[in-house]
């Protein structure tokens, strides 16, 4: 089981901050000592830069870097070890990127907290993202039922020795059969009916 998954569930809540950085500063001293992780999305992180994770970190937070990578193999490892070297607790990758990519992914922040000192961060892999439903995957191809391309991507994140998953509520307790007890699972948000 990850270190996340032992943690009290009022401290796996996380709040997402998807504003722009006053605000974001502003919502981190209104939750400083109510809320343990925080997640930094594209828009604010491409705006501020890896300086908003050190300056959510020097608050006594922990964050989740919600980049999405999807790449090669070798671009998802090093913008991993990035991510990991800038103080990111939790990153994501698509799982449509493969196996082998998502395994550079993990290699990259593994290798990258070793040698810093730091401690690994959770790897989660993003399997179908929740705002997508049957017709949108039938639009890019996708064949398979969505809950079996769900299960399907998260298959490859647990070959990739990945931490666990994104996934919507509704998909939790099938994919705990696929990845075991130890998975960690997030759940940020609810895929429509």
């Amino acid at each position: 089981m990850s270190d996340f998954s032992r943690e009290p569930a009022r401290d796996r809540i996380i709040v997402a901050l998807d504003c722009d950085r006053a605000e974001a500063l502003r919502l981190a001293e209104l939750l400083s000592g109510r809320a343990k992780w925080l997640k930094v999305g594209m828009t604010l992180f491409y705006a501020e830069g890896p300086a908003i994770v050190s300056q959510l970190k020097a608050l006594g937070f922990k964050v989740f870097l919600d980049l999405k990578f999807n790449d090669i193999p070798h671009q998802v490892k090093g913008a991993a070890a990035s991510a990991t070297r800038s103080g990111a607790d939790m990153l994501t990758m698509h799982a449509s990127g493969g196996a082998p990519m998502m395994a550079a992914g993990q290699e990259g922040a593994r290798g990258a907290a070793l040698f810093a000192g730091l401690a690994e961060p959770i790897t989660l892999a993003i399997t179908v993202l929740t705002s997508m439903d049957q017709a949108d995957l039938d639009d890019i191809g996708v064949a398979r039922p969505l809950r079996e391309q769900v299960c399907a991507l998260a298959e490859l994140a647990r070959k990739a020795k990945l931490s666990g998953v994104v996934a919507s509520p509704q998909e939790a307790s099938q994919l705990r059969a696929v990845l075991g007890p130890d998975a960690c699972i997030v759940t940020p948000g609810v895929r429509p009916a």
